[in-house]
């Protein structure tokens, strides 16, 4: 019923595609005051770019004045968001936060409160058994700024990339699965784009490389899609088993979950604790998209996602994080990712949380909510 709700609307994939786009341009917008003030800075203290890394670079300016900056850029793609919404679909703001009669506000600050109760438990936690790893951060005038700058802010920043992934997009990509070659694209991406990140990643190779590969890639498919049109692939029944495999709720999970994990390729993060760590925010991705299609709405995801960010930014801080914070802590420790440090939130507590939400809210029909079929809705004369 979430994903079906943009039928109703102006859903051909075209406008997502358009969408993101005009998205992604007001985002880098909103990162012109960043850019500037870093140059400015620069300029003044005679530093050249090219000798500073991207840790760094985060951690350039006042730590206010610097997450002020960056979460800057959130609000113009918010609002970039909001605009597309409703002129290129024609769609309101409710129908892709919720399949329910109006937003549930209290699942919001449930999942914030509760989620926000038990991360900041588990930082207290590491304090306690290794105070070592952390100093004390704590000034007060510059951490009330701090505060109201995250709780504006902060929620802004977590909203966008949840009313992008598993609003917008879950439901572009929910509808583009019941058109006609969606299928053969999906599977041409699922084998091309993991080869182009590993290629990335193992030669560092250059952009015209990149765009060589793609347009190689681009130029291949059409080749395979003309021989799949001549030799009548479409009108056979494999093709109508595939497609029908695909037209399921899975795909638009897993397309979203890919795609807000890889997101965060570029985090100092991944510099300093490896690209083991995408692991981690793909999983993110999978938890958050499968308790939004599980309770009809992304009320549980905002307000986890909020909790996530807001209470870490608060709490704890390191030079290696994207936001270097006036927070109460700050981690000084080594940077190393152990085997527990993925395995502990993806594959236990993100399970504990999804059984815990499925027995308040009563979740049933799994199979049907995961993996279903989304058909195209039959318009009543």
């Amino acid at each position: 019923m979430y994903i079906k709700q943009a039928f109703n609307f102006k859903h051909e994939f075209w406008r997502y595609l358009v969408g993101s786009a005009f998205i992604f341009i007001a985002s880098m917008i909103g990162q012109v005051p960043f850019t500037i003030a870093v140059f400015m800075k620069m300029a003044k203290d005679g530093m050249d770019l090219t000798t500073i890394d991207q840790a760094s670079l985060l951690g350039y300016l006042e730590p206010n004045l610097n997450i002020f900056l960056i979460l800057l850029s959130f609000l113009f793609g918010f609002a970039g968001l909001i605009l597309i919404i409703k002129t290129i679909h024609g769609q309101t703001i409710k129908t892709v936060t919720t399949a329910r009669k109006k937003v549930d506000w209290k699942r919001i600050w449930f999942a914030f409160f509760f989620w926000g109760t038990i991360s900041s438990s588990l930082i207290y936690v590491d304090y306690l058994m290794s105070p070592e790893n952390y100093v004390y951060n704590f000034e007060l005038k510059r951490f009330i700024v701090l505060a109201i700058i995250a709780i504006i802010l902060v929620p802004i920043q977590t909203s966008l990339e949840e009313y992008l992934f598993r609003g917008y997009l879950m439901q572009g990509f929910g509808v583009a699965t019941t058109e006609k070659y969606f299928s053969v694209g999906f599977i041409v991406s699922v084998i091309t784009i993991p080869t182009l990140i590993y290629l990335n990643i193992v030669y560092s190779i250059s952009l015209m490389y990149n765009v060589s590969i793609a347009f190689g890639i681009l130029v291949a498919a059409i080749g395979i899609n003309k021989v799949l049109l001549k030799n009548g692939f479409y009108q056979g029944e494999s093709f109508k088993r595939i497609s029908k495999a695909i037209r399921r709720n899975w795909v638009p999970l897993f397309i979203t979950s890919s795609i807000f994990g890889l997101m965060h390729i570029a985090n100092p993060e991944i510099e300093k604790l490896g690209y083991s760590l995408l692991i981690y925010y793909i999983g993110t991705g999978f938890f958050l998209g499968i308790i939004t299609l599980m309770d009809e709405g992304m009320e549980l995801a905002l307000g986890f996602h909020a909790a996530n960010n807001l209470f870490t930014a608060l709490l704890v801080t390191a030079n290696w994080t994207v936001f270097q914070t006036h927070s109460i802590l700050k981690d000084v420790s080594e940077p190393s990712l152990g085997f527990i440090d993925l395995a502990l939130p993806v594959f236990i507590i993100f399970p504990l949380l999804l059984f815990v939400f499925s027995k308040m809210y009563k979740w049933t029909n799994w199979k049907e909510k995961l993996f279903g079929v989304i058909e195209i809705p039959v318009k009543e004369d």
